[in-house]
């Protein structure tokens, strides 16, 4: 199979993600190419202390192995053993603003292969929005563009694939949604590789689309340390969710890839407090009353 194809746009979508956000900031965002040992490279592009981003990554990799690591096979315990080529752009931002929620999006693609055996592919992805102060405005935008995104490809995708995000996204261990969800898919073979390709392509070419104006209502909203403080808190739930549970994360660190890009995700500056909860009917506990409970967005 040519996945040329495939990295193609994976590459030329990490470049039009970046210029967009470029253009936001009014930064520029560092270029970081790496390569790996074991086969494969990719290209990290990262911005820090920007006007809007306090962080941001968005990275692309082209990896292969001898041995597709335990959080590729863990469903699929018949293709242990193979070789393996992953791909994929990810991209997580943190901005400075409290009331400018983060925003995660991964789109990917797997091979594996075995000498005398056809390959087994798949495609996965999704994007998914991380708000510290709610606004039903900002959650139905992102989810009406999500749901534009499959319209082309079937009436019923969009439904499943937000409860996916829903249940994926979810952290056990605190018994809370991460934030108000997106679109979340994986294991995507059919019906077949140019309709899950098309899909994936439309998927990413959404993104700005459903982010940028979120940013463009909310960058200039003041703030103070109470807020600040309230968005520090939250972002360790995020640390908490990409590091027990995010197969991104895991397959990354399983797979020997480049740990300074994997862990771009992480937000900058993070706190845990003891026992804390929001005073009832704050700015604050609202996220917990209203937007961290699935719903129907659109």
């Amino acid at each position: 199979m040519d996945t040329r194809p495939v990295r193609d746009y994976f590459t030329a979508l990490q470049a039009r993600i970046v210029g967009a956000l470029e253009k936001l900031d009014g930064g520029a965002f560092r270029a970081d190419a790496w390569e790996r040992a074991e086969g494969g490279g990719g290209s990290t592009r990262v911005i820090e202390d920007g006007a809007l981003f306090e962080r941001g990554g968005v990275a692309f990799s082209h990896v292969s192995g001898r041995q597709l690591p335990a959080s590729a096979s863990a469903s699929r315990p018949q293709l242990a053993g193979r070789g393996f080529e992953a791909m994929g752009v990810s991209l997580v931002l943190h901005p400075r603003n409290p009331y400018c929620p983060t925003v995660h999006l991964n789109v990917r693609f797997f091979i594996a292969t075995k000498a005398g055996e056809d390959p087994v592919w798949w495609f996965g992805g999704g994007m998914d929005l991380t708000p510290y102060y709610g606004f039903e405005e900002d959650a139905r935008h992102f989810h009406a563009t999500c749901r534009r995104a499959l319209e082309p490809f079937g009436a019923g995708l969009h439904p499943r694939y937000k409860k996916w995000c829903d249940e994926y996204f979810f952290i056990k261990h605190r018994n809370e949604a991460r934030g108000v969800g997106g679109i979340f898919f994986d294991d995507l073979a059919e019906p077949d590789f140019d309709t899950a390709f098309a899909l994936v392509r439309s998927v990413g070419d959404h993104f700005i689309t459903a982010y940028a104006p979120i940013l463009e209502r909310r960058r200039a909203t003041p703030w103070g340390e109470r807020e600040r403080s309230f968005q520090c808190y939250r972002r360790g739930r995020y640390v908490e969710f990409n590091l027990v549970y995010d197969r991104g994360t895991l397959f990354g660190l399983q797979s020997g890839g480049r740990t300074e890009s994997i862990l771009m995700s992480m937000p900058p500056a993070v706190t845990w407090r003891y026992d804390w909860v929001p005073a009832p009917g704050s700015p604050e506990a609202k996220l917990y009353t209203d937007f961290l409970k699935p719903r129907d967005w659109v």
